[in-house]
């Protein structure tokens, strides 16, 4: 095989014999000069790539050129059509173009906008998919995924929902409702230390059913206001006022059955003081721990009162060791928590309790400034047949004084009418004082915020744009008795809906919580409605339109109802006792498959270092082991191959900034939820729950 010359194979392409020898070098063939030679294989595989690479390139050129001549031609015809359009204008109208000229600015080039989605302080999960074109149940499983537990009606988290809305391409900013707008024009500034006064404390009893909690704030009173009640439940949340020592002390009734639980935890949230009541018998049981996590999670001291002293079996000791362990530590054993030993039946010990109680009050030096317009607390709530609606409303800022203008949940209206808790009429009611207001336009619920403003037109305007936010919520359902959930297999229910009315506002939320909690994958329940008074036509007429059954609690129908709900086949079931009412439920679902939930461990980390933060608690400095770390995950604290606690991550830090995830390998620092007694060396395991189909 012959051997050709580069200079002699530049000659032929008509290139530079140095263009050659770089080619062939990018191939790996070694040329000195331009009289190097090369096999004519080589050489003739070089030159038909040359070519190819030459005629692509004048493809392209050829190409571009062509396009640049045709965006030419479209330039020049635009710049006819505007030259002929602009003298024909200055032909027609010569003055408006110059007006017009003179304020023309020069239009800038639009910017690229990004998608932005706006959400409030309570903006639904079910809301904010509709925001961002996403179906709910898909964000939901997002959110699941991230260890948020949320229905479709519950408020969704600023930082959860930022997540979310940037895996789908928007940008979350937060902005105020507008009725969060109106009030915020109204508050007045933090009050100077000179008209600050001392006002009463608040206190809530709070403890296991039967432990005497009744008892006690009757013996309080002096006067046996309950004397039994069905189910040995107390049914609503009443707030009196009792004098002890010249002293006033407000004290808010709440109820002991489980199912009133998120309602005994706003009553610690609008407290001072709880009371916690432990039978010396029976010791710490399920709902004496749920008291004190409500307490603590409201940041509210814990005064105990061990009752039922009187007993054989009592042995107050043993209740106090039990406490400890939760950390409600006795005053005499170095704790924070006042402990006073009484009888509530025979009145043992009672005088004691409430000298804590006031010296518990003096500790936290409880001031307000009454000079401000009145901002309150819902307690409860019903519909007279006489005064029409009336709320029961604890005064927590400010003074509320007859004729006021309010506005109180959805509804609004004027303060006709003040009457204290003895049942007299007053002009006006200060800080932490119970008080009756009659003059409402309808009935608000219980733990609705109750607000002062200027006059009836601001108070309609919040009022009308709440209502119309709850109405969004409202969902129709197909018709469905209990009768045909009772009989399992006959018929697949996909969900059942559901018109609840009880006898008081307290027993509405309470009831709605109950039932809503037994919602499933395969049986979902929808509360369409909830009030109170009597089941009356307008709630058959609204159940036989949404295909719901209606469920009364401590009321009936009345007889044009009844009549009407039988001509309808409208269901309505009536009880007593609540747990009647979640047995009827639950025999509902009973043999219908449920999930099963299963465990997936995402992370470990290691405690290196604590932290005590003031009015936070507790932080742990930590290093991620393995897998990585969510806020608002479900952990387990691991000592000593044991676990101490299990609960969830309150905040995750990483130095002073919040986030959301921590790989392994890092360093952060993170809190957990009522729980402070975190230890260097601690292992913190961090899981989700899964639930998975069963087949």
């Amino acid at each position: 095989m012959g051997k050709v010359r580069i200079y002699s194979i530049a000659q032929r392409l008509n290139i530079k014999s140095s263009e050659v020898i770089d080619y062939l070098g990018k191939k790996g063939i070694k040329v000195s000069s331009h009289f190097g030679t090369v096999d004519e294989e080589t050489a003739n595989r070089f030159m038909r790539e040359w070519q190819q690479k030459t005629r692509l390139k004048s493809r392209i050129i050829e190409s571009e050129a062509a396009a640049k001549k045709a965006e030419e031609e479209r330039k020049a015809r635009r710049l006819a059509y505007e030259r002929r359009k602009k003298e024909l204008i200055e032909r027609a109208t010569p003055r408006i173009f110059k007006e017009r000229k003179k304020h023309v600015k020069k239009k800038k080039p639009e910017e690229k906008r990004e998608r932005v989605v706006r959400i409030t302080g309570d903006t639904t999960v079910y809301e904010f998919a509709k925001k961002i074109g996403v179906e709910t149940s898909e964000v939901l499983s997002k959110l699941f995924q991230l260890g948020v537990m949320l229905r479709k009606n519950d408020f969704i988290d600023e930082s959860a929902a930022s997540i979310v809305a940037e895996e789908y391409g928007w940008k979350l900013e937060k902005e105020e409702a507008e009725e969060e707008k109106l009030l915020s024009e109204l508050a007045v500034e933090p009050a100077e230390e000179k008209n600050l006064k001392p006002r009463p404390p608040v206190v809530t009893v709070m403890g296991h059913v039967d432990h005497g909690k009744t008892t006690l704030l009757d013996n309080i009173r002096k006067t046996r206001v309950v004397q039994s009640e069905a189910g040995g439940i107390t049914q609503h949340i009443g707030a009196y006022m009792v004098t002890v020592d010249g002293r006033k002390i407000t004290f808010l009734d709440t109820p002991g059955h489980e199912a009133f639980t998120e309602m005994r935890a706003r009553g610690a949230r609008i407290t001072d003081v709880v009371i916690l009541v432990v039978a010396a018998d029976d010791g710490v049981m399920p709902q004496t721990k749920e008291a004190i996590d409500h307490a603590r999670a409201a940041n509210v001291p814990i005064v105990v009162a061990i009752n039922k002293i009187d007993k054989p079996n009592a042995n107050p000791d043993k209740v106090k060791k039990q406490l400890a362990d939760y950390g409600v530590v006795p005053e005499e054993w170095g704790g924070d928590n006042l402990f006073a030993n009484i009888s509530a039946k025979k009145g043992i010990g009672v005088d004691k309790l409430l000298e804590n109680v006031l010296l518990q009050a003096d500790i936290l030096e409880l001031k307000s400034n009454p000079d401000k317009d009145a901002r309150g607390v819902v307690i409860e709530a019903l519909l007279d047949p006489a005064q029409g609606p009336v709320a029961t409303v604890l005064v927590k800022e400010g003074t509320l004084r007859r004729g006021d203008v309010f506005v109180v949940g959805s509804t609004y209206g004027r303060a006709r009418a003040l009457i204290d808790d003895t049942g007299k009429r007053i002009k006006e009611a200060g800080p932490s004082v119970p008080v009756r207001i009659l003059g409402i336009h309808d009935v608000p619920s219980a733990g609705d915020e109750f607000v002062v403003v200027k006059n009836e037109k601001i108070a309609r305007q919040i009022a009308r744009e709440r209502a119309a936010r709850r109405k969004e919520l409202q969902v129709s359902a197909p018709k469905v008795s209990l009768e045909e959930l009772l009989t399992p297999g006959e018929k697949e229910v996909k969900e059942l809906s559901v018109v609840i009315k009880t006898d008081v506002s307290g027993s509405v939320e309470a009831v709605s919580n109950a039932v809503s909690r037994l919602s499933m994958d395969e049986v979902k329940i929808n509360i369409i409605h909830a009030g109170t008074g009597a089941i009356n036509k307008t709630d058959v007429n609204l159940a036989s339109a949404s295909g719901a059954m209606i469920v009364g609690f401590n009321t009936r129908p009345t007889m044009e109802a009844a009549k009407l709900a039988q001509d309808l086949k409208v269901d309505i079931r009536t009880y007593k006792v609540i747990y009647d009412l979640i047995d009827d439920i639950k025999k509902a679902q009973k043999g219908m498959l449920a999930p099963e939930v299963e465990e997936e461990v995402v992370g470990q980390v290691e405690v290196r270092r604590v932290f005590s933060i003031p009015h936070a608690g507790t932080v742990a400095g930590c290093y991620v082991l393995s897998g990585h770390v969510l806020r608002n995950m479900r952990v387990r604290v691991i000592r000593n191959d044991a676990v101490v606690y299990e609960g969830k991550i309150a905040s995750l830090k990483r130095f002073k900034e919040d986030v959301m995830d921590v790989p392994a390998g890092y360093e952060c620092g993170l809190r957990i939820e009522n729980f402070n007694d975190v230890k260097v060396g601690d292992v913190i395991e961090v899981y989700r729950i899964k639930e998975v189909a069963r087949e």
